[in-house]
């Protein structure tokens, strides 16, 4: 498998990051999906990367600079094809040493609390990663839990 930077030209990368948008918009209520768009991910603060095996597009993930030294973790995502096979895994370690590259001294990410996030959270604390405050622009939400990894 290799992970590349992704400009979301691809037609697959985009298919996967509408399914992503839309099981998201699916599971929490509205005002608790804080997935970004193609748009937001395209900002200059945001760097895309993507899982491939061959031609076969295995996963997606992102990182939000929010201050120099502080990253979120954006649009971690694997095919169905894929899931429990560890590319999520592997992309997590990618953004994670990338972010040590940029001498970020935090990771954070929001993610569900809904059951259908069960084994994101468990993936995240797996590396490291410790419920924390809401960070950022983010508030207390019972559809939302905060985690943070000091690297």
């Amino acid at each position: 498998m290799r992970i590349e930077v992704d400009d979301l030209s691809r037609p697959q990368v985009q298919a996967l990051l509408t399914e992503h948008l839309a099981d998201m918009n699916a599971t929490s209520p509205a005002e608790s999906v804080h997935a970004l768009d193609l748009s937001g991910l395209r900002g200059s603060d945001v760097c895309v990367w993507t899982a491939w095996d061959a031609d076969t597009l295995c996963g997606i993930a992102a990182l939000k600079e929010l201050t120099p030294d502080h990253g979120e973790l954006k649009s971690m995502r694997t095919t169905g094809a894929v899931r429990g096979q560890g590319v999520a895994s592997r992309l997590l370690v990618h953004v994670l040493d990338d972010a040590r590259r940029r001498g970020y001294g935090r990771v954070s990410l929001e993610t569900g609390t809904q059951d259908y996030f069960a084994a994101a959270r468990r993936l995240y604390v797996r590396h490291g990663f410790v419920e924390c405050a809401p960070f950022a622009d983010y508030v207390l939400d019972p559809s939302s839990t905060f985690f943070s990894l000091s690297l």
